[in-house]
Order: C-alpha cells, then structure tokens, then sequence
C-alpha cells in the first residue's frame, strides 16, 4: 500500500489513517451550495481518513462577549455546544471552514465560531494555540458573484496567527441549492482539492 505522509510543523508524521478532517458547515441553508461542493472534496478523501461533519446552526452559540478587558468578569470553561465545537476542533488535524460567501465575509454562524477562538486563546488550561500548532486549515465557500478575497485572506491569517497550516481554498459558483453541479471548473478542482 502507497502512503502519503503529512509532515507538520513539529515534524510530527501523520499517516492518511491517523488524520482527522473536521467539516465546520457554515450555511444558513442546509444542503446549500457550499456543503455540496466540500462533500464532492471530501469523496476524493482516503476511506481510513476520519471525517466529522458538523452544522453550526445544530450548535448554536451566544452572541459573543468579549472580556479581556472586564474587572467583573473572566472567561469561562467551554461548556454546551460551545464545548462540543471546542473539543471537536482541536481534535482535528484538518480543520475545514464551509461557508458560503455572505457580504464579502463568512457566515454570520462561522464568524460567531471563530469569535470564540478569543475566548478559548485566554484560558490557560485549554492549550487552545498549542494545539491548533501544526494542523491543517482548509476553506470551501460557494458564491453567486463577487470576489472571495476578504473570506479566504480572513481565514489565512487565522491558520498563520493559531501557527496552522494553509490548506487551500475552494471556490464554487451558484446561488440556488444545487447550482454550483454546474460549475465544471469547480467540480474539477474539488476533485484534487485535499
């Protein structure tokens, strides 16, 4: 059997049977375009690489506080869906943000989810950095026009800051659920993508 490698940043090996994929669903809509053009990617996935799908409309999370500044209170451990995401997260060695393009950003849910990386950065015990260190991240997003610029240079600079490694990106074209089958040169590169 021919195995390819991944190699992190530690020099860490990880064997195709080892890695984690971590699908992070961002849509509004359920079985949008965007989800049907990770899940096109993902059949090219070897069968012993574990795969989680996960909506984040299925685990919604509060309206963000931010509290690095605040005298009355500190953060609190993860808890709820909030835990469920935090543990699946750093689990991960392939973290893979679906979200379609949404007023040149991502998703108001997965920006919500990447929001709580603060809270996560400030609590010590968690190792939230030191464990994202050496991971991969990996961006799929469908738009019906527009550049995805902002989305993909957004996400870059949260794998560089967390020390992630850059995956790539995957852009399709489509607003009605389904479209984006139409996209050819999509679906060509979706086949390649991981």
């Amino acid at each position: 059997m021919l195995w390819q490698f991944m190699t992190d940043i530690d020099h860490n090996i990880v064997a195709p049977g080892e890695r984690k994929f971590l699908f992070l669903l961002g849509s509004a809509r359920a079985e949008g375009n965007t989800e049907a053009l990770a899940r096109q990617a993902a059949v090219q996935l070897p069968a012993e690489v574990e795969q989680r799908w996960l909506r984040l409309s299925d685990h919604p999370l509060p309206p963000f506080e931010d509290l690095r500044h605040s005298q009355e209170r500190w953060f609190a451990d993860p808890s709820g869906d909030e835990r469920l995401l935090f543990d699946a997260t750093v689990e991960a060695t392939d973290l893979v943000i679906a979200s379609p393009l949404y007023w040149y950003g991502v998703s108001a849910s997965t920006k919500l989810y990447l929001d709580y990386w603060v809270n996560w950065l400030h609590l010590p015990d968690l190792r939230f950095k030191d464990r994202m260190r050496g991971s991969t991240m990996w961006a799929v997003t469908a738009a019906s026009g527009g550049a995805p610029d902002a989305l993909f240079a957004m996400l870059r600079a949260s794998a560089s800051y967390m020390g992630m490694r850059w995956g790539g990106e995957l852009l399709g074209r489509g607003t009605k659920p389904g479209e984006v089958g139409e996209d050819t040169e999509a679906q060509a590169k979706a086949k390649v993508f991981f």
